[in-house]
């Protein structure tokens, strides 16, 4: 694919993803946009063994950004990091298409595997700030991991993960539509369970004064 197309592709994507854009010529000083430009230029020096090459831009690119994009790592169509600052994709991270990232996520690996080290993150993902995806798995299509979570095992496809360690709160067996694709509209689990811990504890209350009116009542009888 030709520079020129993707520089278009780049635009049309942050144009749609971002809406404080307000003028086209605004997206060339986006930090996703300048680095997607460097880590196709480096993918490429990287598939061909130029791997000194490919890694010095990649890291010119990580100084003037503050992202950090490994040029191993292998990135579909539709790719777009919000902010940006802190975001590191390692070397065999797999990314699919319509995939969005937040500031300071972190695609990484344990530190103790070899060969394919980093997660595979499928179409329509969405990572929100500061989540951290470590090991060699799959993040299914159409899930979305919440703000700070950290992800250590396989998440099907359609699910919401959030915490730490993250955990599934939420299936639906639809797709995402993209413009749903936001870090707010989350379940939170913690105040599920309080919630329900709430509705145990009245239920139990209830049940000590039907009790104690029933014992009342029987001690009237005796008397």
């Amino acid at each position: 694919m030709g520079i020129i197309k993707h520089i278009k592709e780049e635009i049309e994507v942050i144009q749609e993803r971002d809406p404080a854009i307000k003028s086209p010529i605004e997206v060339l000083l986006y930090p996703t946009f300048r680095v997607m430009l460097s880590y196709r230029r480096a993918h490429k020096l990287y598939l061909k063994g130029h791997f000194f090459w490919a890694r010095y831009i990649s890291q010119r690119a990580a100084r003037k950004t503050g992202i950090e994009i490994h040029p191993g790592a292998i990135i579909g169509k539709g790719f777009f990091i919000d902010h940006g600052s802190g975001v590191i994709i390692g070397e065999t991270t797999i990314i699919g298409d319509n995939v969005t990232l937040y500031q300071g996520v972190t695609l990484g690996g344990t530190g103790k595997e070899t060969g394919k080290r980093h997660p595979t993150l499928c179409d329509n993902v969405m990572v929100s700030a500061g989540a951290k995806i470590i090991g060699s798995f799959t993040i299914g299509e159409n899930s979305k991991i919440g703000a700070g979570s950290v992800v250590l095992e396989e998440v099907p496809p359609n699910c919401t993960v959030v915490g730490v360690p993250g955990r599934i709160v939420k299936r639906d067996n639809k797709k995402v539509p993209r413009s749903d694709m936001d870090q707010i509209h989350l379940p939170d689990p913690v105040k599920e369970d309080i919630t329900a811990l709430q509705h145990e504890n009245s239920a139990l209350c209830n049940r000590i004064l039907d009790l104690e009116k029933q014992l009342k009542e029987l001690e009237k009888e005796r008397t």
